[in-house]
């Protein structure tokens, strides 16, 4: 592993929190320095500029006093001068000079060329005395060629250069310390929702099947928004874990009937030697209960399947279609038993889920024709954007008391419509109005029950 990667993962290894200071950190030090870089470069641009017009105004009245064959002036504080011939000879010097040279070799040549030389001696840092900036350039006096060298010091420029890198340094390093600090409580106040929501999460690991996250109600952030995202995960795992164990206790309850009446016939078959006829009754009713657990089974899962997805696949469908097919398989059985079993259907289509709302609608003419008396009457309308079902027979009607629980799972009337049955019909009818955005009726109206769909299409 290169060390750009090494330091990538040693980077994802810290708390979030000190990746969130680090960054801030590193980032308010490159603007920093960028900042005092700017701000230095101005002020000691105006510094040069300044400097550098006192060096020409001291070096042009050199150059006329040296034309002129005049004493030379006396230059700002501290400033020094020197005059060479061509082959570099002193012809005259400040008396802090003497005889030393002011330009070297190159430079003398250079000047002797025509060039004007200009440099500084002596370094900005470390601190260093005598610094200057010097400016050299020929000048012709009486015919012969001269070089005149003025030197102004530099040391006001570069004490208040120090002072200035200084200042930055200390005002920098500040804004560090209080951008990293005001990082740092920002991060942690930013992330102590999301401590909260770990600590709550681990005690619903803990046990706690009924914790809720406190989210505010008077925010609307990224961070309230993922506590709002945990409480309604939340309410799934708990509605699921509802639905699991009501489907366990339902399927546990309902098959022990028919699984003990099989166990007691299976017994008594096998208790002493039996007939061929008394053991073909024996099979025919541990077929019965086998049949009866089928049904039980199916649609237990059904509920479940509704329940567990909420999903429904819709689609345009005839309501005539609709309608004759879930009555279908019934018109048989309705004739066998003498009743009538009539349907009535607008012309027109409905947005559903024919999957589920096929075998729902059977249920109810099946519960009609098995509970009921009288004629069966189907009925399927469009108002308003709404599909209204509805399934009518002439019997004797719900007990008042019923009506209520009357969608409950394994939930049975009186004798009079009881009888066949494992009591999820219109269990497994409510579920699918439900899953449409819909609702689920039954009432009486005196001359008979009318159960009814309202479904959004």
């Amino acid at each position: 592993m290169n060390p750009r990667d090494r330091a990538r993962a040693w980077f994802r290894r810290l708390p979030v929190v000190t990746r969130l200071v680090l960054a801030v950190a590193v980032t308010m030090s490159l603007v920093l320095a960028g900042a005092a870089g700017l701000v230095y470069w101005r002020v000691r641009t105006a510094l040069d500029q300044q400097l550098d017009d006192d060096l020409t105004t001291y070096q042009r009245s050199l150059d006329r006093a040296v034309r002129a064959g005049e004493q030379l002036p006396p230059g700002p504080s501290g400033s020094l001068q020197q005059v060479l011939d061509a082959q570099g000879r002193v012809l005259h010097s400040s008396a802090a000079l003497r005889h030393q040279l002011l330009l070297t070799p190159a430079e003398l040549r250079r000047v002797v060329h025509g060039a004007t030389v200009r440099r500084d001696i002596g370094s900005l840092l470390p601190i260093t005395s005598g610094t200057l900036r010097l400016q050299a350039r020929p000048v012709t006096a009486d015919g012969h060629g001269r070089i005149v060298v003025a030197a102004v010091r530099r040391g006001h420029r570069d004490e208040a250069l120090r002072e200035l890198l200084a200042q930055l340094a200390f005002a920098s390093a500040l804004t560090l310390i209080a951008a990293s600090y005001a990082g740092y409580r920002t991060a942690r106040g930013a992330l102590r929702p999301v401590e909260r929501y770990r600590s709550g999460a681990t005690t619903l690991a803990d046990g706690n099947k009924h914790l809720r996250l406190d989210v505010p109600a008077d925010r609307h952030d990224e961070i309230t928004r993922l506590g709002h995202t945990l409480n309604h995960m939340l309410d799934r795992l708990d509605a699921s874990a509802e639905r699991e164990r009501r489907f366990v206790a339902d399927a546990s309850h309902e098959l022990r009937t028919p699984l003990t009446l099989m166990r007691a016939e299976i017994d008594v078959a096998l208790h002493r030697p039996r007939s061929a006829q008394e053991l073909t009754g024996t099979l025919r009713s541990v077929d019965t209960e086998v049949q009866r657990l089928i049904d039980l089974s199916n649609a237990l899962l059904d509920l479940e399947e509704l329940g567990s997805t909420g999903h429904i696949t819709r689609s345009p469908v005839p309501l005539s279609d609709l309608v004759q097919d879930a009555i279908a398989a019934h018109l048989h059985t309705a004739e066998q038993t003498g009743r009538t079993l009539t349907a009535e259907a607008a012309g027109t289509s409905a947005d559903v889920d024919a999957r589920w709302l096929r075998p729902a609608l059977g249920n109810l003419v099946d519960n009609a024709l098995r509970h009921g008396h009288g004629a069966v009457h189907v009925m399927a309308t469009v108002e308003d954007g709404r599909l209204r079902l509805c399934v009518r027979d002439e019997g004797p009607g719900f007990p008042p008391g019923f009506l209520p629980r009357a969608f409950d799972r394994f939930a049975r009337a009186e004798a009079s419509r009881t009888g066949e049955g494992s009591g999820l019909g219109l269990a497994f009818v409510h579920a699918v109005a439900t899953a449409h955005g819909g609702t689920a009726h039954a009432e009486n109206d005196g001359h008979g029950v009318i159960v009814a769909l309202d479904l959004p299409c």
